[in-house]
């Protein structure tokens, strides 16, 4: 799954990114969010969510989430979707 780009010294992880992924607990439409805008970053309490340095752009960066939601109130795009498991709803 991961590609390797370069002499073997390098071996920087090339991982393409996606426009949206539904196996991680928070996803983010990359064409609602709003370029070096901040707000959900700010507010996760567990570091989950990251700024992508080429785009700009909010992604989740780790798998773990709390599913407490305050990202996605905090979108002014609605850009930030918490995908609840069933057995928490």
């Amino acid at each position: 799954m991961w590609q390797y780009g370069g002499p073997a010294e390098e071996q920087e992880p090339i991982v393409p990114l996606v426009e949206s992924r539904s196996d991680v607990p928070v996803t983010i439409d990359a064409s609602l969010c709003i370029e070096g805008c901040t707000l959900c970053v700010d507010i996760c309490p567990l570091d989950s969510l990251a700024i992508h340095p080429e785009s700009g752009k909010a992604y989740m960066h780790v798998d773990e989430c709390w599913y407490c939601g305050p990202c996605a109130a905090r979108c002014p795009t609605g850009a930030v979707t918490v995908n609840m498991p069933y057995l928490l709803r």
